[in-house]
């Protein structure tokens, strides 16, 4: 059954779906009049609809039923990512969307090789918002992540002050056998509280970033023994994280 995010919440138990998700319902999927669908609202409500009319404008769904379900995960995880080549960072927001995260934050770290150009911003932040809805829906979370316009080094530790617990992946740490940090801070997260993980680019953090970030508050953690890409370590976290609050318990 397909899933739709709605931009609005329902009216008499009545939603109105347009734009894009009209065209993809009535041009792609060629749903008709009785079909049924799964619409989230803006709360992450989810209910199975029945496509009652279909205009020029909008797709109208009436709620079959109400589903309770969770489906998210019980903590805020964002992943700060250090600016990553080619299509790297397209692909932690689809799998990181899949695995649970809450919030993509993109930052120009020091040793980024990508530099982030302002006047492809509005569609580059366009398009990873598409992909993390696309993966939003497709393994059925009740929230579609957002995307942050990326920032600068020094905007991401003001941004840091919003979180309940802040880690950052350091290399050296995991070369040294570093094990318990990531581990530990897990047992210590309550239900409904959030975490910041940063990663740097394929260079990895340089020091001067990881003196500033232990300076504010970040602890540095170790992912295993073996050295993770930067676009393998916060699909990592976010399995570990998802073994230690969903399966674990």
């Amino acid at each position: 059954m397909q899933r739709y995010f709605v931009n609005k919440q329902a009216n008499d138990d009545r939603f109105f779906i347009v734009e894009e998700d009209r065209h993809h319902i009535v041009k792609v999927m060629r749903m008709q009049i009785g079909d049924q669908i799964i619409c989230v609202d803006p709360e992450g409500k989810q209910a199975v609809c029945r496509l009652a009319e279909i205009t020029d404008e909008s797709v109208v769904a009436d709620v079959v039923q109400w589903k309770d379900e969770v489906t998210e995960l019980p903590i805020s995880i964002t992943i700060a990512s250090g600016l990553p080549k080619g299509d790297k960072l397209e692909w932690i927001i689809q799998k990181g969307t899949e695995l649970g995260a809450h919030q993509f934050l993109p930052f120009a770290a020091k040793r980024s090789v990508v530099k982030w150009d302002e006047k492809k911003a509005a569609k580059k932040i366009e398009r990873w918002q598409k992909i993390a809805k696309e993966a939003a829906e497709q393994s059925h979370r009740a929230f579609m992540p957002e995307i942050v316009s990326p920032m600068s080094f020094k905007e991401l530790l003001t941004k840091s002050k919003d979180f309940n617990y802040k880690l950052a992946a350091f290399e050296d740490e995991s070369r040294n056998g570093e094990t318990s940090v990531f581990s530990s801070t897990l047992k210590k997260i309550n239900k409904g509280e959030s975490l910041l993980l940063v990663f740097g680019p394929e260079g990895g953090l340089a020091n001067e970033e990881v003196q500033l970030l232990k300076e504010h508050g970040f602890g540095l953690c170790g992912l295993g023994p073996r050295i993770l890409r930067t676009e393998t370590a916060p699909l990592y976290a976010l399995a570990a994280i998802s073994y230690h609050f969903e399966l674990l318990r």
